[in-house]
């Protein structure tokens, strides 16, 4: 490879949140990567430290032109300028947007389960969480489409979020699947808002599919929440693009965003973005390639050493959900036991909703590191067994 992903890297000195844990523990939770981003991307904001003035920012044309070449070449789609609204983060925008498009104790639809913080955005927003559980058999995840025609037809639902590709489980859901939703949420007057942002993390000769891509429903009433952080570990740099493409739902997302004070850059969060994609192609590809990897090697670990949890099929992110079901143990319990017996810190699967018996593994990571990790969660299961 040409770039260096074995490289371990001391995070424990640099305020990260993911690492602010005891000397003895490896933290495998959070979904940010122990990989340096792109050094394409280094240099450019190593030309913004050296300028050496660090005041209020502008658009410039080069960030709408970099995430419309980005999706036209790689995902196939092509956006118009005046459909991009630049945001601090995809969470303050869904934030802002179930603010901004719904009312109190109206419903906001969620596929379980989900990325925790969307719960945030809805209860701490006085709005309802309604939960249309994904359906689990042999390994995999499937809508059960009476349960979300149901609840995306009750008339307290307004907005649903979407996760393409889906976060914990890391499915990348199909042009079938998302031409249901969209039309079951157009039919019945429900907003779509489609959080992207893992989308660039996908297997090699994988792809996702964009939710406005697939129909003119899908495109008309959707918002679209996309950003370089997942992919290009730069999610410190709080920069992210709302794509919408109807004019007056913009608007509405717009005035949100800019009443809630998060649609303005720093001094770094332009060009980094910039830099990822018009420069970071070729290592992001390397990057997906040493994640596939990583996956596989925890899929073959499981099998020969713990035949006891089962990975759940996927093909996107580099966050891994772990079937734990066998040992009978409910997921806070289990996760509690392995970081408190191993100092192995994964993500506790109840938390994301309908993942009791679950954990999730963040495998984004140089080996030395994933090894000592499946190491510690072997230990940490033989002595359940022992028990």
């Amino acid at each position: 490879m040409k770039y260096d992903f074995d490289t371990v890297i001391d995070r424990r000195i640099s305020n990260s949140c993911k690492w602010d844990v005891a000397d003895n523990e490896l933290p495998m939770w959070i979904a940010d990567m122990d990989f340096r981003t792109a050094p394409e991307i280094i240099a450019e904001l190593k030309k913004t430290v050296e300028h050496g003035i660090f005041g209020y920012s502008a658009i410039p044309d080069e960030w709408y032109d970099s995430y419309i070449n980005w999706w036209k070449n790689r995902h196939g789609i092509e956006y118009k300028r005046e459909q991009f609204i630049f945001s601090t983060g995809v969470i303050p925008t869904i934030s802002s947007c179930v603010r901004k498009l719904t009312t109190p104790a109206e419903n906001v639809l969620i596929m379980t389960p989900v990325y925790n913080i969307f719960y945030n955005c809805i209860e701490n927003n006085g709005r309802n969480v309604l939960e249309c559980p994904l359906e689990y058999n042999n390994g995999d995840y499937s809508i059960n489409w009476d349960s979300l025609e149901e609840k995306l037809a009750a008339p307290q639902t307004t907005l649903m979020l979407l996760c393409d590709p889906h976060n914990p489980i890391g499915k990348i859901w199909s042009m079938e699947e998302l031409s249901k939703i969209g039309d079951l949420a157009y039919n019945n007057g429900v907003i779509v808002l489609s959080d992207e942002i893992h989308c660039d993390i996908t297997d090699p000769e994988c792809s996702y599919v964009p939710f406005a891509s697939v129909s003119e429903n899908c495109a008309q009433n959707s918002i679209i929440c996309v950003s370089p952080t997942k992919a290009f570990n730069l999610a410190g740099l709080h920069t992210s693009a709302v794509i919408v493409p109807d004019k007056h739902l913009r608007h509405k997302v717009w005035r949100g965003l800019n009443t809630d004070e998060c649609g303005e850059p720093n001094a770094f969060s332009v060009q980094a973005a910039v830099a990822a994609f018009n420069s970071g192609g070729e290592w992001l590809d390397e990057l997906r390639q040493y994640i596939y990897e990583n996956k596989q090697i925890v899929r073959e670990f499981l099998s020969e050493n713990i035949p006891q949890i089962k990975l759940v099929n996927s093909h996107a992110t580099y966050l891994l959900w772990l079937d734990c079901s066998a040992l009978n143990m409910p997921s806070g319990e289990l996760a509690d036991h392995i970081r408190r017996s191993t100092g192995l810190y994964l993500s506790n699967g109840a938390q994301f909703g309908n993942g009791e018996h679950f954990l999730r593994m963040n495998t984004a990571c140089p080996r030395t590191l994933l090894m000592d990790g499946l190491n510690r969660l072997n230990k940490a299961v033989d002595i359940i067994e022992h028990l």
